[in-house]
C-alpha cells in the first residue's frame, strides 16, 4: 500500500516503522503546521494528529475518495458529519479510540464484567487511566470508550473526570507521568472486596501495528467500521 501519514509525531513515526517492516510505502507525511497535498498516488491514509487538525484531515481524504482511519481522540463532537460524509461519498473510514489489539480485546472483556456487575449495587466502579506527558485530551479516548460500554449496563447516567461522591455519575482519573504509553484501570469496589482489569502498554508498537492491520484491511472496503469489524469480534 502507498500510505499517507497525517500526524508526524511519536505515533506517526512507529507507524511509519511497522507499515515499511510489512512491505508498505509512506508516500506522504504532515505535521499539524502543514496542509495535505497531492493525494493522488495515496492507497490509504492513517491519521494521528492533534484534535485541532484531525476533523480536516479525514473531510480532506474522503472528499478525495481516498480511505481513512483515525485514531486522533479529542474531535469526536464532529463524528457524525465525518459519518454522513462517508455515506454520501461512500468513502471508507475507520476510527478507534485504541488500535492496540490487546486494548480491543480488554473492551470485550470490559463489556462482558459490566454485564456481570450490573445486578451487584454494593460494588462502585471507577476508571483511572495514565500516559505521557505529551497527550493533549483528558480523559483519554480509550478511557471513554470504556465509560461508556460501562454505561451502557450499571446503573450509572454518565462519566465524570476527576473524583465525585455522586452515585450517578462514573469518575475516570487522568494522570500525565512521563514515559508511560497507556495505563487504563477498571475496579469495581465494595466493603468486602475488589475487582480490577487492568491493561498496561509498554510501548507504542501495539497502537501502531493494530493501525496497520486496520489500513490492510479497509483498503479495499466501502462504509464506516470499528476495530471490531477488523478483529472480527
Amino acid at each position: 500500500m502507498k500510505i499517507a501519514l497525517l500526524g508526524y509525531g511519536k505515533m506517526g513515526k512507529a507507524i511509519e516503522k511497522i507499515a515499511l517492516k510489512r512491505g508498505h510505502k509512506i508516500v506522504l507525511k504532515t505535521t499539524s503546521k502543514s496542509k495535505i497535498v497531492k493525494l493522488a498516488d495515496v492507497d490509504i491514509a492513517i491519521d494521528f494528529s492533534t484534535p485541532n487538525t484531525a476533523f480536516e484531515n479525514i473531510v480532506t481524504c474522503i472528499n478525495n475518495y481516498v480511505p481513512v482511519i483515525s485514531g486522533t481522540t479529542g474531535w469526536l463532537e464532529k463524528y457524525d458529519e465525518v459519518i454522513d460524509l462517508c455515506k454520501e461519498k461512500k468513502g471508507a473510514f475507520i476510527y478507534a479510540s485504541n488500535f492496540s489489539l490487546g486494548v480491543n480485546i480488554f473492551f470485550e472483556i470490559n463489556k462482558q464484567l459490566s454485564i456481570l456487575m450490573a445486578n451487584y449495587d454494593d460494588y462502585n466502579v471507577s476508571i483511572e487511566e495514565i500516559h505521557h506527558l505529551q497527550k493533549l485530551d483528558a480523559p483519554s479516548g480509550t478511557a471513554i470508550t470504556l465509560a461508556n460500554q460501562i454505561l451502557e449496563n450499571i446503573n450509572k447516567k454518565k462519566w465524570i473526570l476527576g473524583v465525585t461522591d455522586n452515585d450517578n455519575e462514573l469518575p475516570i482519573v487522568a494522570k500525565r507521568i512521563e514515559n508511560i504509553a497507556g495505563t487504563h484501570h477498571v475496579k469495581y469496589k465494595s466493603e468486602i472486596d475488589e475487582i480490577e482489569i487492568i491493561h498496561k502498554a509498554k510501548n507504542r508498537e501495539g497502537f501502531a501495528l493494530g493501525a496497520v492491520i486496520a489500513a490492510e484491511w479497509l483498503v479495499n472496503e466501502k462504509g464506516v467500521f470499528t476495530m471490531k469489524d477488523v478483529l472480527g469480534i
